[in-house]
């Protein structure tokens, strides 16, 4: 199953890094209680930390997306981004179990859990193995 479509892996890595930099990034690094809100979270009266904890996860998804952007145009280092998204989508999936188990968070995040699980399914059939070195 790794790789199933890997001549298809630029096109994946490309339309991925516009959805998420479009829907994730940006929104949580310009305006992480808006993005908060729109996600059904309750938002505290102080906001400050809120605020400056957003705009930190922000900045790391925009490292992520620089790091699939670098793949996408130059068709190098596709099986590092596809890693570095094997970890993050394995994180991500976590973070929001625990979560979901410990009924801390919206539903929508609940929800989000599908979205992580089926992002690593599709990053491993479009891992490029052109690139893989065993």
């Amino acid at each position: 199953m790794l790789g199933y479509w890997s001549h298809y892996s630029k096109e994946y890595i490309t339309i991925l890094m516009v959805l998420t930099t479009c829907f994730f990034a940006l929104p949580i690094f310009i305006a992480p209680l808006r993005w908060a809100r729109l996600m059904r979270w309750v938002v505290p009266e102080e906001k400050h930390l809120a605020i400056y904890f957003g705009r930190c996860l922000g900045a790391f998804i925009l490292v992520v997306e620089a790091t699939m952007l670098r793949s996408a145009t130059t068709g190098t280092h596709f099986s590092y981004a596809f890693d570095v998204l094997f970890v993050v989508f394995t994180l991500m999936a976590l973070v929001h179990i625990y979560g979901a188990l410990r009924k801390i968070q919206p539903i929508t995040e609940t929800i989000e859990i599908g979205f992580w699980l089926l992002l690593l399914v599709l990053n491993t059939l479009f891992y490029p193995m052109n690139t893989l070195v065993l």
